[in-house]
């Protein structure tokens, strides 16, 4: 289940970090117009590094605790600043789905957290 989730969360982390830098216009026609562009630039580059690394670990053999906590963290943060701009009408509706898909992998992460627990680390979740 972690390699499962580390490659999922890696991989919509990546391209969600890629679409605002290759086609900002398609990324700016779904989640609204933005007054500073070079934050929209630099919060896809650090999703996309984001989920590079998730990838990374997804496919290595030693296992690490910290990419599955910045895979938790990460999906509260953005899923709290999503739910928080869009309810106070600053960013568009459409981050709430966003916000929903962030709940699904931070409680995906806390249920890799407590099997972990239970079965010891040495085992491949």
């Amino acid at each position: 289940m972690r390699k499962l989730l580390l490659t999922t969360q890696g991989i919509f982390y990546t391209l969600t970090g890629l679409w605002p830098l290759l086609h900002r216009p398609g990324f700016l026609a779904v989640t609204g117009p933005k007054n500073e562009v070079w934050l929209v630039d630099t919060v896809g580059v650090l999703v996309l590094a984001i989920g590079a690394g998730l990838l990374t670990a997804a496919f290595r053999k030693e296992r690490e605790r910290g990419p599955e906590l910045i895979g938790f963290f990460c999906a509260v943060g953005l899923g709290a600043m999503d739910v928080r701009y869009a309810t106070r009408e600053v960013i568009l509706d459409i981050y709430l789905l966003d916000a929903a898909a962030e709940a699904l992998l931070a409680l995906a992460w806390i249920w890799v957290f407590f099997k972990t627990e239970k079965t010891g680390p040495e085992e491949k979740t």
